[in-house]
């Protein structure tokens, strides 16, 4: 049976594309899914399979990331994005790249702080991640799961698991800075109050709490943020969106590049075989439809679209078995120097 850790990055709505990719996994019993990294959306996704799991199984799972994504779909603001359905991936983004309501909106992130509003100030994810079961998802049992979020005052990740994943824990995971107010919480480590943003800054995901000797060698990055794009981004909207790819997969990158160098030492023999973990890479993508979308799309969920984004990482999870299910437990089964170099 191959045993495998989840690595689940952020990017808002597209985040839907690994709702697809799990729900493939997780009809998969031969497949047991060790461990779980979540930035964002990853830790959104990555808590509700948990809770699923650890309350009945892979088909609880499925359920409540259905639920889950039906609650994020009920975002979409109603007649806002209604004229959106049946228009294709492209055609959605450069839509609401110009529509007036994104456009006031992006706008006003630009001049107005998220601390201006007040008393009037809410978080409008927090009725949804409070409604996880968090007696499941802090359960001993069950994948592990490790939540990534930023420092504010260090500039360092900052990795909540076990007990620690909490409502405040998966609301700073998905913090964006220019969006909601930073989360605050007390931190027994420094006996202080941190305040943290968005875990994307720093580990989208974080793959070093998967390190450990007890878990499986293999790591799948369900990847959201495409890490090329042709063409050269020459519209505002465009120029915003691949600095917010690039600065979203550097975390990423970096320690892809640190894990292409330890298995370069293990090859080599600078390293004995048992003194440093040879980790197995392997990566879910669809670049091709992530490159059609923007930064607009991640904000907005427009309810056909995340439909579509399911169907696309069902369809990438099943091109993935087919042509790299015997990778597993044995080798990666991506090239990261090409990734990273």
């Amino acid at each position: 049976m191959p045993r495998i850790n989840l690595a689940l990055q952020g990017g808002g709505a597209h985040g839907a594309f690994s709702w697809g990719v799990l729900d493939v996994l997780l009809q998969l019993p031969e497949i047991e899914i060790a461990a779980i990294s979540g930035t964002s959306a990853g830790a959104l996704n990555g808590a509700a399979l948990k809770a699923g799991m650890v309350q009945g199984g892979r088909e609880a799972a499925r359920d409540n990331l259905d639920w889950l994504w039906e609650r994020m779909g009920a975002l979409s603001g109603g007649g806002f994005t209604d004229w959106l359905n049946g228009i294709g991936p492209e055609t959605i983004a450069r839509g609401l790249e110009y529509s007036p309501g994104y456009v006031m909106s992006d706008l006003a992130t630009r001049f107005f702080s998220p601390y201006a509003y007040g008393p009037f100030y809410s978080h409008p994810l927090k009725p949804i991640v409070q409604a996880l079961h968090y007696d499941q998802i802090c359960a001993n049992k069950g994948p592990d799961l490790f939540v990534c979020a930023t420092n504010v005052r260090t500039g360092k990740a900052r990795v909540f698991t076990g007990s620690e994943v909490s409502v405040d824990a998966i609301l700073a995971s998905a913090c964006l800075p220019t969006v909601f107010q930073a989360v605050e919480m007390d931190d027994p480590q420094t006996g202080r109050t941190e305040a943290y943003w968005d875990g994307g800054y720093t580990g989208n995901p974080a793959l070093w709490p998967m390190f450990r000797q007890d878990l499986p060698q293999d790591i799948v990055i369900v990847n959201i943020n495409p890490i090329e794009r042709d063409g050269v981004p020459k519209t505002p909207a465009q120029i915003q969106s691949r600095m917010n790819e690039i600065s979203f997969n550097s975390a990423l990158l970096a320690e892809l590049r640190a894990i292409g160098f330890a298995k370069r030492l293990l090859t080599q023999g600078a390293v004995k075989q048992g003194q440093m973990k040879d980790i197995h890479v392997h990566m879910i993508a669809d670049d091709a439809l992530m490159n059609d979308l923007s930064a607009a799309t991640k904000i907005v969920p427009v309810p056909s679209l995340l439909n579509r984004l399911k169907a696309a990482g069902q369809s990438a999870a099943i091109a993935f078995l087919d042509a790299h299910y015997d990778d597993l437990g044995r080798q990666s089964s991506v090239d990261l120097t090409s990734i990273y170099g």
